[in-house]
This record gives C-alpha cells, structure tokens and sequence, in this order.
C-alpha cells in the first residue's frame, strides 16, 4: 500500500500547495469540493453499516453551514452580515433537518442524530480552512503551517509507529496506531513547526511555534481517532477508494475536522490577524 500512497501523495501535495497559494476563488472552490465529497462519503459510510442518514438533509444544510461559516468572516465590503448570523443558521438548520425527518416516512430519531452529527462536524470545521487563509496579513503562511505540519505528523507517526510500535494506543477504534508513532509524530509535528517558523513566519517567537506544532499534533490526531470512531461503528475501513493508498476524502481530511476551528480561533488569539 506504500506504493499507491506516494503516488497520490505526488499527484495531490502540488493541487492543494497551489489552491493555498492562489487563495480566493480557487483555495474557495477546492475547500467547497473536499466538504461536498466529505459530506457524501459520510452518508456513505453510515449506510454501509445500515446506519440511517438523511442524505438530503446532509447535503443542503451542511453546504448552508459551510456558507455561514465562511461568510461570518469574510471581509467583504458590499456584503453586510448581520450580527446573529450563527445562531439564526444553527436555528435555521435544526428546525430544517427536524422538519425533513417528520416528513420522511418510518420518521428515525437515530436518523435526525446522524444527520445532525454531518452537518456540524464536516463543513463547519472544514469551512474554518478557508477562514484561515483569509487570515490578514498571515493567512497563506498560517495555513502552510498548519498543514505541513499535519502531513509531518501523518509521515512521523505512520514510519514511527511502523518500525519502533509497540504498544497500541486504542486497539478498538485504530488497530494500527501505537502510543510510540503517536510520540514520534509529535516530535517530529514539534521540529516541523519550527523549521517553518524559521522559513515563512518569523512573526511568531520560538515558544509560540512550539505550542501551535503540539496543538496542530494533539488536536490533529484526536480528530483522527473520532471520525476513526464513526468507521469502526459502521464497520466499514475506509470512507471510499477515491484516493489510492489514502481511502476518501474523509481519511485524508478527518485531522482537520477538530482542528481547523480551533488552530483559526486560536491563531486570532495570538493576535496573528491585522
């Protein structure tokens, strides 16, 4: 499988480098592409293990969380956003979703609660990757930061855990993953946030890159590990096959589900934002 995985590794590394560098438009519509495949191979997920979701619910009210996320913090000049735009959407959702399932025959509860779990987890949190790049004067960098050091921390913890693991960190959710490739991830996540420090984002003291590398490490593999959680539930090993070596969208992107939101607000926080 090493094979496949370096191979997509090659083709996919130059297409999302170039959407974080253009930005706009174009980081817009491949961050829009990764929620709608994610939010598809989540109802896909669900329904191999004949869990129900309301797969139209998924798609409309995710994208309108996706929006609300995004549009809540653009800086755009023409567009006036009101003020409770966050929780009218979430009104706006819960009422939408609910309002589906009651008009659904064999109305499921358990249904609504899966429906619910896609819409806010996936393209709310993966809308925050384009809210990071819009980060002034810092976001192309903060958001190279954030993700070299995520694949740095994928590449440690895959090759540490291959050759030194020894001790399984949750055998019933990842079978694969140790305690050993989760400490060499780290440190390597750790090393790899200051070498970028050091190579595109001297702004930030030592200290600070040493906490956004744990951060990005800790949150990252977490994230991991839940949408891990909703796989092993549903008995199904990959979200899809759509990226050889890599499973779906869903695999390759599940770090940033937890992270995303947390990395912007905390780099707002440390007043990385003009």
């Amino acid at each position: 499988m090493l094979l496949p995985r370096i191979l997509t590794a090659i083709i996919g590394i130059p297409v999302i480098l170039a959407a974080i560098h253009f930005g706009g438009i174009v980081y817009m519509a491949f961050v829009a592409a990764v929620i709608c495949l994610c939010l598809y191979e989540y109802g896909l997920v669900l329904r191999a293990g004949k869990k129900p979701v309301h797969l139209l619910s998924l798609m409309i009210f995710g994208l309108l969380m996706a929006a609300v996320a995004i549009l809540g913090r653009a800086q755009i000049p023409s567009l006036d956003m009101p003020d409770n735009l966050y929780p009218f959407a979430i009104s706006v959702v819960i009422f939408g979703v609910l309002l589906l399932e009651v008009l659904t025959p064999r109305r499921s509860w358990e249904r609504a609660s899966n429906t619910f779990l896609g819409v806010f987890l996936i393209p709310w949190s993966l809308a925050h990757l384009i809210n990071i790049r819009d980060i002034v004067p810092y976001g192309e960098y903060l958001t190279l930061f954030m993700i070299i050091t995520v694949w740095i921390c994928d590449t440690g913890a895959y090759f540490t855990g291959r050759f030194l693991g020894r001790h399984k960190l949750n055998k019933e959710v990842s079978p694969k993953k140790t305690w050993e490739g989760a400490i060499g991830g780290t440190l390597l996540a750790v090393g790899g946030a200051l070498l970028m420090r050091h190579l595109f984002l001297p702004v930030i003291s030592v200290q600070t890159a040493v906490w956004l590398g744990l951060l990005v490490a800790v949150v990252g593999q977490v994230s991991d590990l839940a949408e891990s959680v909703i796989k092993r539930s549903t008995g199904v090993k990959d979200s899809s096959n759509l990226l050889p070596g890599h499973g779906g969208f869903l695999d390759r992107f599940d770090s940033y589900l937890l992270l995303a939101p947390i990395f912007y607000y905390v780099a707002l926080y440390c007043h990385l934002a003009q």
